[in-house]
């Protein structure tokens, strides 16, 4: 079973920058990975994912804001998130899972996630 620790969440002002890591117990790189994010009284919503192949997605909220990014080598995949917004704010989490055609299959392993917070 793989263990995930993501870290390098804080408090931001709006338009600010964060770079969160997300670092895996096991092998990486066979396997899409992807970081979902969840804000209070709301579902966990998928943000981005990157390919074994290096593809990626990423969901409208966040395009041309926030790049994903992975490290084989280190077993580990960052989150760039650049001009932050308020909404935002919401613990994020880093996966381990597959993908096909474009879609992301999430795995039900889960770190204790990180916390993001913007102020206006």
């Amino acid at each position: 079973q793989v263990q995930l620790v993501e870290s390098g969440g804080g408090l931001v002002q709006s338009g600010g920058s964060l770079r969160l890591s997300c670092a895996a117990s096991g092998i990486v790189s066979i396997y899409a990975l992807a970081w979902y994010r969840q804000a209070p009284g709301k579902q966990r919503e998928l943000v981005a994912f990157i390919t074994s192949g290096g593809t990626t997605n990423y969901a409208d909220s966040v395009k041309g804001r926030f790049t994903i990014s992975r490290d084989n080598a280190k077993n580990s995949v960052y989150l760039e998130m650049n001009s932050l917004k308020p909404e935002d704010t919401a613990v994020y989490y880093c996966n381990r899972g597959t993908s096909y055609s474009g879609t992301y299959y999430a795995r039900d392993y889960w770190g204790q996630g990180t916390q993001v917070t913007v102020s206006s």
